[in-house]
């Protein structure tokens, strides 16, 4: 919802969900069995046979990841004070450093279009920060030191899940 126009984000907002709801019934389904993400990812690789990594959670958990990466760098962008000099309030610039490194490998030419012009509707950095501040007037630095303190602390759970694929050689590299 910090994205601003609902329209044009919304089928991002409905994957990431779908791919979490994925996660979750497969947790749910025996909790003492999957405690963990690489648990579900083992059992999964062990019924699917050849077909894994190519679906289930393992494949949901694939997308997921690479939807936290990229707006993991669209905050680091952020935090780390890049922007367009001659439109300073616009995240432009951090939402495309955001797509290059973590999805556009992924997506085909259409794909790649779409996101290139829904970059326009993205909000101004000043509503996206209000938006995870939830609506509360907060000093740009302070937001800045809250996304900050949130990377320190998220980073190394994302990697870790990329190295899990790493190791687990479940990574797929096919365009969507």
């Amino acid at each position: 919802d910090c994205l601003g126009t609902p329209i044009v984000y919304s089928p991002v907002k409905a994957d990431l969900t779908g791919n979490i709801k994925k996660i979750r019934a497969v947790y749910d389904s025996n909790p003492a069995k999957f405690k963990t993400l690489q648990n579900i990812l083992e059992v999964e690789k062990e019924m699917h046979g050849s077909a894994w990594p190519k679906t289930g959670a393992t494949l949901a958990l694939m997308w997921l990841k690479r939807g936290l990466k990229f707006m993991l760098v669209l905050l680091q962008s952020i935090s780390d004070g890049e922007r367009d000099e001659e439109h300073p309030n616009l995240i432009r610039v951090n939402a495309m450093k955001a797509y290059e490194i973590a999805l556009k490998k992924y997506h085909g030419w259409m794909l790649q279009k779409l996101f290139t012009g829904s970059v326009y509707a993205l909000p101004y950095k000043s509503d996206l920060l209000k938006a995870l501040e939830k609506g509360q007037e907060v000093k740009e630095e302070e937001s800045i030191e809250k996304i900050h303190q949130f990377l320190l602390r998220f980073t190394p759970i994302l990697d870790a899940i990329y190295e899990m694929y790493t190791k687990m050689n479940a990574e797929l590299s096919y365009k969507a």
